[in-house]
């Protein structure tokens, strides 16, 4: 019998084979990886010969393993042609290289050729691939460029900026009719930008989600029957930004996508080029595939082919302003032959009791019926005795939800306590704080900072990077404005922070700072005429206790010194923005992190100033401070681009999000901030974060944008735009992706989980609706008090 049967059919005008690979179970029960201890899940899922497979895997279940495990033994069963390829797909870079890595030690293991028989890509990089092979047949030149994060974030700022220039009123019916004028008019300068631009990336993802180019939609718009002012401003600025891009004859990574899908439908013997090529289709991470994404997969599988789809509806976290959503693989999964993955060697039983009591109280218990669908079976289940991978002994007391009332500050001092006291005893553990939000993180890291506790950070930028960012940003705003004391004073808190964080020479540090800020001529200090010379003048006064004149001298000494700094930085600003960071750099930092940092800032900030001939000293320094405020991830210096390892940080205090915790594991997991505000439950007291304190009636006016763009496409009646019920229903999304979010963060738990909540900023804030309703179950089988951290 052959090894492998084809259907034999050819293209009628290409004359190509398109082949569907099937084995024959008895062939593969011969075959099999006798190398592997297989769980009676995975056992399943490898005896997979063809057709499409549903795969709903629980946390810990090894999906990653079992995909690369399929992936080799099709490739060792001979169910390729030497031309073809097992296609891999997944969410993020950091996943290709552990595919590849994977599925290459496998193949070794069989005796056969690594690198051989199967590609690993990202959606995008798929995409990427394919757009590249014929980028004309979608209007793209030869040499067609993508516009990275920052890029793409800085056109759409400019077409925001552009659009509220010139409709200054345009907004004013949707803020806060509490306002008053001087209180609007500071809205407007300083949070509206914001929102703004916020929405415009939510509308222009949607809208191309959605395939509507920026003529399709005017023309959609111009047959409405009613106006649609928040799709009328997303509109406007989705055109201007990709008149940019075409400008520029580059794309974004949404548009990879939809000209990616553009393609393959509307090139025949090229989608059947890619079928022959990719038979087999193996797709992670797949509750966070668009509709798109799905389209473009379901396109290369073809009917009746080979597509493989693996994920975990309950770790959907991503689907905010997408068209994302676990739904999909949910349907995919019940229209399909499908296999549950529920072992999990990941974490102790009472943490696997916890996660599956979550589940039954989600379905059958959320006050909010309509959140009772967020998460769903199969539950978690324990590995098997003799299982490689063996879950930690059962220890209920290592789970704690602690249900004491923190302030901000108590909470954080509590936990950074905890830390103090556990590590010391836990050298060869992991150990990860997770929170809701970078901001929360950047607080943790300067509480951890001042207790001298080692630790890593996992956020969308770094302290060190932010505080590069940040000194370079306060000297390039002084040297944009040099006739500010202020801003002269932070130069010099800038030049001298040593001083303040280790408290040398503190009292001369204070008094500069102090006499800088009341000079009254800047001019008359730095660049003083014969007899106008501020030092000549200046009387310093001593500290109780100090030598007077041994005192002045030293202020004197100093004034003196940082004046020499100052000048040869002003007489640097005519220097190229690049040249004129790494000239400041060298005066303030010392270590290699800190000048490698200020080295890639400074290429940033020149390719800044290439795209922007316009900009300024101002602009430069503004797009530093975006940096140092974590608002953007500064490409370069994170983990993320090359995977993390938490095993590579014994010891050390890891600080992330729980949405970059997701992937993986630690021993003992603290988890903070579980309130009605980062977990709200659509209760009468929860706030949300995306409704504005300075837009009227609550309104999300993000969701609203979406909504008026959906009504554009609706050919029904009931589907046109109503004013609320998309913030009502985006509450909704919100808290069923919050109740999955506070699922993933306890399943990131090995042995330990220590869960606490906080007041928030105004002392309003409960405890989170799930975290009230598992605590008490928690607590009562620990046997320990519910307060005790």
């Amino acid at each position: 019998m052959s090894l492998w049967l084809r259907d034999n059919l050819r293209h009628p005008d290409t004359g190509i084979l398109k082949t569907r690979s099937v084995v024959p179970s008895s062939r593969y029960d011969r075959t099999m990886t006798l190398d592997l201890n297989l769980r009676p899940s995975q056992r399943k899922i490898i005896t997979y010969t063809g057709g499409a497979l549903g795969i709903a895997a629980v946390p810990g279940a090894g999906k990653t393993f079992v995909l690369s495990a399929l992936a080799a033994d099709l490739i060792a069963r001979g169910a390729l042609q030497a031309d073809q390829e097992v296609l891999v797909v997944t969410l993020v870079n950091s996943a290709v290289d552990n595919f590849a890595s994977r599925i290459s030690g496998f193949i070794q293991k069989r005796g056969l050729i690594p690198h051989i028989g199967y590609r690993v890509r990202t959606l995008h990089g798929l995409a990427h691939d394919i757009v590249r092979e014929k980028p004309s047949r979608v209007g793209l030149e030869e040499r067609f460029q993508i516009v990275d994060e920052r890029e793409a974030d800085s056109i759409r700022r400019d077409a925001t900026t552009a659009w509220l220039a010139a409709h200054p009123a345009a907004l004013d019916d949707l803020l806060n009719l509490d306002l008053d004028e001087s209180k609007r008019d500071w809205v407007k300068r300083k949070h509206l930008p914001d929102l703004v631009a916020a929405i415009a990336l939510a509308f222009i993802r949607s809208a191309k989600d959605h395939r509507l180019s920026p003529d399709g939609l005017r023309h959609k718009l111009d047959s409405s029957p009613a106006s649609l002012p928040l799709a009328e401003m997303g509109w406007a600025i989705y055109s201007d930004y990709q008149r940019a891009l075409v400008y520029r004859g580059a794309v974004d990574f949404d548009d990879l996508i939809r000209l990616a899908l553009d393609l393959v439908e509307g090139d025949a013997e090229f989608l059947e080029r890619l079928r022959y090529r990719f038979p087999y289709i193996l797709e992670d991470e797949a509750q966070d595939s668009s509709e798109l994404q799905e389209q473009i997969l379901r396109l290369l599988s073809g009917p009746g082919g080979n597509w493989v789809r693996v994920g975990d509806p309950n770790q959907a976290i991503f689907e905010t302003f997408t068209t994302a959503s676990p739904e999909l693989l949910r349907a995919f999964i019940r229209e399909h032959p499908h296999v549950d993955m529920p072992e999990s060697g990941r974490s102790q039983p009472a943490i696997i009791a916890l996660a599956n009591r979550m589940i039954d109280w989600v379905n059958a218990s959320h006050p909010e019926q309509d959140a009772r669908s967020a998460l769903s079976t199969p539950y978690i289940q324990p590995v098997s005795p003799g299982d490689p991978q063996a879950n930690p002994p059962d220890d209920p007391a290592a789970l704690r939800l602690i249900d004491r009332k923190f302030t901000p500050d108590q909470e954080l001092e509590a936990v950074v306590q905890s830390l103090e006291q556990w590590l010391p005893e836990h050298a060869d553990w992991t150990v990860a704080v997770l929170v809701p939000r970078n901001l929360r993180g950047a607080d943790l890291i300067g509480a951890l900072k001042k207790k001298g506790i080692d630790y890593v950070e996992f956020l969308s930028s770094t302290f060190t990077t932010r505080a590069a960012a940040g000194a370079l940003s306060n000297l390039i705003h002084f040297l944009a404005d040099p006739q500010s004391a202020g801003k002269l004073a932070r130069v010099y808190e800038v030049w001298r922070r040593d001083w303040r964080e280790i408290g040398e020479r503190l009292p001369i540090y204070k008094r500069i700072s102090n006499l800088l800020r009341k000079i009254h001529q800047v001019e008359d200090y730095l660049a003083p005429n014969p007899g106008k010379d501020w030092l000549e003048h200046l009387g310093t006064g001593t500290p109780s206790g100090k030598d007077q004149e041994n005192f002045d001298e030293q202020i004197i000494a100093e004034l003196v010194s940082f004046r020499g700094i100052v000048q040869r930085w002003l007489a640097a600003v005519t220097l190229p923005i690049d040249q004129l960071i790494l000239t400041l750099s060298g005066d303030i930092f010392s270590g290699p992190a800190d000048l490698a940092l200020a080295h890639k800032l400074a290429l940033v900030l020149r390719q800044a100033a290439d795209e922007h001939p316009d900009w300024r000293l101002p602009d430069l320094a503004s797009e530093l401070a975006v940096i140092a405020r974590n608002e953007r991830r500064f490409i370069g210096f994170s983990d993320d681009d090359s995977g993390f390892d938490p095993d590579r940080h014994r010891g050390r205090v890891v600080v992330t999000t729980i949405h970059k915790a997701k992937g993986l594991e630690w021993d003992r997991v603290y988890l903070m901030s579980v309130n009605n505000y980062d977990f709200p439950s659509n209760q009468p007291n929860d706030r949300y974060i995306s409704e504005k304190w300075f837009v009227r009636d609550n309104l999300n006016l993000e969701s609203e944008t979406l909504a008026q763009l959906a009504a554009t496409r609706s050919q029904d009646e009931f589907g046109w735009y109503r004013e609320g019920q998309a913030t009502q229903s985006a509450r909704l999304d919100y808290v069923r992706e919050r109740l999955r979010l506070f699922y993933v963060g306890i399943t990131r738990a090995r042995r330990d989980l220590i869960v606490t909540w906080n007041t928030g900023r105004k002392g309003d804030q409960t405890p989170a609706v799930p975290f009230v309703a598992l605590k008490d179950g928690v607590n009562q089988n620990a046997g320990h008090e519910t307060s005790e951290l």
